[in-house]
């Protein structure tokens, strides 16, 4: 009787020790991106630059105005001045988005904080014009953190990083300073993206834990191959291409893959509601009020599927 007790003693402690082998297998497999929210099944409602569909892009208000709508994420465009600090800008240029001119990388923060960001916004778009919107300035990363601080959930992109040597340091150096990835390295409110693979591998080389999502921008109808995939997942926990060129088919393979789908730039309903037919994992829209009404439609209509089966 001892004899069978001390055997079954020993299977038990050997499948216990497989047991926790196997788990720390798994989580080493996974543990360059395991603590971030990426990875909860809540389908993420981005607000593209800021709820841009209604007040300035990147700036401050917009921000502000894409969390009232409850949108997950934040979404910032960086660029980076002549003296070396990081924007929150969509164009290597300023004419579009100020009242100013030139290039980002030929301008310093000073001079770039002297623009007006906002008048633009009301001089095109009179219906939505605000007062308040008159003069506003170009953000920097820093600010945006200070504003938002640890509670907020961001999504950025390092734009044209060919043009700024030194983006991805600066951006894991702001990063760490605000303390947004803890002192392992990881993060639980930030990914970045980029449709540079060169920039997401340099930061994945810097940092291996944070969490990155691949960009694509296709002119002509969207496809992608299994060994792209599975190259992607080497070093990114997602895909983002732009919706208007990809299908169910493109979006079947990604999450066959086991990576996130977030596409871009979402809008209209119609597109929205096929965009979660089709197993998108979130989306990027200038209007995120929208999409949480699509989505809770989408949710209830599911759940009563459900029911009648």
């Amino acid at each position: 009787m001892k004899t069978n007790l001390k055997k079954f003693g020993f299977c038990m402690m050997s499948a216990a020790f497989i047991l926790q082998a196997t788990s720390m297998g798994a989580s080493a497999a996974n543990g360059n991106h395991s603590n971030s929210s990426i990875h909860e099944k809540k389908i993420v409602n981005v607000a593209h630059r800021g709820a841009s569909g209604y007040a300035p892009e990147h700036t401050i208000p917009a921000y502000q105005m894409g969390e009232q709508m409850k949108g997950d994420y934040i979404e910032i465009d960086l660029q980076m001045t002549k003296d070396g600090r990081l924007v929150a800008m969509h164009d290597e240029k300023v004419d579009r988005t100020t009242n100013g001119t030139g290039l980002v990388k030929d301008l310093t923060l000073a001079e770039i904080k002297k623009l007006d960001a906002g008048t633009w916004f009301n001089e095109k778009y009179p219906q939505l014009a605000k007062e308040v919107y008159k003069g506003l300035k170009v953000p920097t990363l820093e600010e945006v953190f200070k504003k938002f601080g640890k509670k907020a959930n961001y999504y950025i992109e390092t734009k044209s990083p060919d043009v700024y040597p030194g983006m991805e340091e600066e951006l894991l150096q702001v990063l760490e300073e605000y303390k947004m990835v803890d002192s392992k390295g990881r993060t639980k409110n930030v990914l970045i993206q980029s449709f540079s693979k060169e920039s997401l591998m340099k930061v994945h080389d810097l940092n291996p834990k944070l969490p990155l999502v691949q960009l694509f921008s296709y002119k002509t109808q969207a496809t992608i191959s299994d060994e792209e995939l599975e190259s992607i997942k080497e070093y990114a926990v997602g895909v983002g291409p732009n919706f208007s060129k990809v299908d169910g088919q493109y979006v079947k393979m990604v999450r066959n893959h086991d990576l996130q789908f977030h596409p871009y730039t979402v809008n209209e309903r119609a597109d929205m509601k096929k965009a979660l037919e089709w197993g998108a994992t979130g989306l990027f829209t200038n209007y995120p009020d929208v999409f949480n009404e699509v989505l809770s439609e989408y949710k209830h209509k599911d759940n009563g599927n459900k029911v009648t089966k």
